[in-house]
């Protein structure tokens, strides 16, 4: 491995690496097991995330042969929800991930010398997230090293772990309501995990009709429509997700996995990137 540790950073430092419960976080976890026996694994548990997500973790943690700490313990979504007076997040106000994601981990490091280990491709133009606390300091290694999303994939599948279940409809770890989901995610989420979406619906009716401060504000996940209106849609929705994925499969090579033919299909959806911090 051609990655090295900041020169700012002393020796004693400790080596964390974030898992989101996705592929790139996962497969660089792999990927540094046998390179960095020392490194802290670590997992900011929203509360609120996806079965398939606590599967896999469960799953990364016999591949790594050793436990993920997982934050937020006492801090769920549904504490800070409450803090902001009912106030969901959203790409305007990503109250989630700095509560949720953010600070639970500069908590847990404190002032202590950290490298932090991000798993940003060498395929990708984007830092995802750095911390400006001068004691944590972040390397790539698979930037560093050249390994893009072929790669990743291929370390998986040598380690036995494959991708998540949820790979199936959805394209991105995170909570189960994000509000980065795209169209056709919502309606995958209300056909595989029916009692989520029902809660999520929740979310929004009691922020209408239950917060003093939001009442007669129409505060949603999906901008632009009621989780209620997006399924009562769900038929032009999938009839353009269908023709997405068409077009999808069309401009791909051959034999390419069906998760990188799914993602290029939702990315003509009209939402917005998701968060870095939340996704990788």
């Amino acid at each position: 491995m051609t990655a090295t540790a900041p020169s700012n950073i002393s020796g004693g430092a400790r080596h964390v690496l974030g898992l989101s419960g996705g592929k790139d976080s996962s497969a660089l976890a792999i990927y540094m097991r046998d390179r960095v026996p020392e490194m802290e694994y670590f997992f900011c548990d929203t509360g609120a995330e996806l079965p398939e997500t606590y599967d896999y973790l469960n799953l990364l943690e016999a591949a790594l042969g050793k436990g993920i700490v997982r934050l937020n313990a006492s801090r769920d979504f549904d504490h800070w929800m409450e803090v902001y007076q009912g106030t969901l997040p959203s790409p305007q106000m990503r109250w989630c991930t700095k509560n949720l994601k953010i600070k639970p981990l500069e908590e847990w490091l404190g002032e202590e010398p950290a490298i932090s280990y991000v798993a940003i491709r060498s395929d990708e133009n984007r830092l995802g997230y750095v911390s400006t606390k001068p004691n944590i300091k972040a390397v790539f290694p698979f930037r560093e090293d050249g390994i893009d999303r072929e790669g990743v994939n291929r370390i998986l599948d040598e380690a036995g772990t494959g991708l998540p279940a949820y790979y199936e409809w959805r394209t991105r770890s995170g909570c189960y309501f994000c509000f980065f989901q795209r169209k056709h995610e919502w309606v995958g989420l209300a056909d595989r995990h029916p009692d989520l979406f029902q809660r999520a619906v929740e979310y929004e009716e009691k922020v209408r009709y239950q917060h003093t401060a939001m009442q007669g504000r129409d505060y949603t996940w999906s901008q632009g429509e009621s989780l209620h209106e997006l399924l009562a849609r769900r038929g032009e929705i999938e009839a353009k997700h269908e023709a997405a994925l068409e077009r999808a499969a069309k401009r791909s090579r051959p034999n390419l996995p069906l998760i990188e033919v799914l993602s290029d299909a939702l990315d003509e959806d009209e939402d917005s990137a998701a968060c870095v911090v939340c996704h990788l």
